[in-house]
């Protein structure tokens, strides 16, 4: 492949690497993309492969994802397919649909000018509306990093750069299109794709990119809950959460995102808050690198279980019931975390439910677990019980208790939950004590 370097400006336009001098090939991209970049072509429109799909093919990755960027208007788009669909208000989008797969395929960005004021504006500095159309050229200079903005002609297979993303893919580095601190207040969000693509890659960021990123945090707060919640499903559900939790804290972006659990981790006595943490999303990591389900309702219960335990504490020596304290600790931390991400209900009831499963598991007498073992969060709530006593913040005679239980015959059960029972509640211990590695359950 050429070498190119995004510093020197380029007289001539942009670099262009004919087909045989890169290494994308049709076979590698999807089906339904190629469809939509055929016809496109063949409506005489312009039709480009961009973006992420085009990245990770030069990098030798498989794409998740194939964007297409295109001179037709998104009305023009569906006209053309009869399964597509315009979504976006922000940003105007087609939706190309054949069966599962999305082909989504957007109209080329221009830059606009201080008349467009309907169809781009900006509160604060911060784009809130953004669909003023223009040249590839336009919507080079309008992507966030070099590497996302390199474009595949469909019409000669060629690869077409503007702004030096070939340079830095070669580098290995991250770098922001024009001013850093400029396209942060356009859209925060881009702070966390920056930490995001230097995970999943392994780049490193520019340091004009990076210095940022330890000042603007505070813009997050400006960025709707709903749509942080969906950038941290693709942060910590990727297979390299771990790195992210490490970087953003490093940035100091991830108390902005979780203000109580930062506080939490700042200020702890014992490590096995942040150890609990770091375990979770390495147990994470690892069930998706083996393709095993996840679900975000166990690694947000994750992240939030230390605020949630301490108030929990506090309301005990208060004088309230476990049950009753738990459930008062998780609505308080759940209350004050959803105005900074909005985690649906069809996550945060499961992740509640593991919490309030855990004073429960320390209840072993009678027919009590008898009923819990048969309880529909029972697998998440016991595997969460492993990841709290492999930290140090639970007992591990409670964890292994629980192992013995489920594996036992029933004389061995009825042994085990004599009304003689002691019931202790989790004390903490500094060393680790090894316990089973938990299978992260799908609630």
């Amino acid at each position: 492949m050429q070498e190119s370097d995004p510093d020197m400006p380029r007289a001539t336009g942009p670099l262009i690497v004919a087909r045989p001098d890169h290494n994308i090939s049709r076979a590698n991209i999807s089906e339904n993309a190629l469809k939509v970049l055929y016809r496109l072509r063949q409506e005489n429109f312009q039709a480009h492969l961009v973006g992420g799909g085009v990245r990770d093919l030069l990098l030798g990755h498989e794409p998740k994802d194939f964007d297409i960027a295109t001179d037709a208007t998104p009305e023009q788009v569906r006209q053309v397919f009869r399964n597509c669909r315009l979504i976006g208000r922000r940003f105007r989008l087609a939706h190309v649909h054949f069966g599962q797969e999305i082909i989504e395929v957007a109209t080329f960005r221009g830059t606009g000018d201080s008349s467009d004021t309907a169809e781009r504006q900006l509160e604060n500095g911060m784009i809130v509306r953004d669909n003023i159309y223009g040249t590839i050229e336009e919507d080079a200079l309008r992507r966030d990093f070099g590497i996302n903005a390199l474009y595949y002609d469909i019409a000669d297979f060629s690869l077409i750069d503007y702004v030096g993303g070939l340079a830095d893919l070669q580098a290995g580095r991250l770098r922001m299109i024009g001013d850093p601190e400029q396209r942060y207040r356009e859209d925060p969000v881009r702070m966390l794709r920056a930490v995001r693509f230097a995970c999943k890659l392994g780049f490193i960021i520019d340091p004009p990119t990076e210095q940022p990123l330890f000042e603007f945090g505070g813009l997050l707060r400006d960025i709707a809950a709903a749509r942080l919640f969906d950038e941290l499903i693709k942060l910590l559900l990727s297979g390299y959460g771990l790195g992210v939790f490490e970087k953003l804290r490093h940035y100091g972006l991830f108390g902005h995102l979780f203000p109580a659990t930062e506080d939490c981790l700042a200020c702890q006595e014992q490590d096995f808050p942040i150890t609990f943490v770091s375990r979770g999303l390495a147990s994470t990591d690892r069930r998706v690198l083996e393709d095993k389900p996840v679900t975000p309702a166990f690694l947000f219960a994750i992240l939030l279980w230390e605020p949630v335990r301490r108030r929990y504490e506090q309301l005990l020596v208060e004088g309230q019931a476990a049950n009753e304290a738990m459930l008062s600790a998780s609505s308080e931390t759940c209350n004050r975390q959803q105005s900074r991400t909005a985690i649906p209900k069809r996550y945060s009831l499961p992740m509640r439910e593991i919490w309030a499963l855990q004073p429960r598991l320390e209840q072993r007498d009678g027919k009590r677990p008898y009923r819990l073992i048969t309880h529909p969060r029972f697998r998440a709530a016991y595997d969460f019980l492993l990841l709290r006593a492999e930290a140090g913040e639970a007992d591990p005679e409670l964890s292994d208790w629980w192992t013995k239980f489920q594996e036992a015959s029933s004389q061995e059960r009825a042994n085990m939950t004599a009304s003689g029972t002691k019931r202790r509640r989790p004390r903490r211990r500094g060393r680790k004590t090894a316990a089973p590695q938990p299978d992260i359950a799908v609630p």
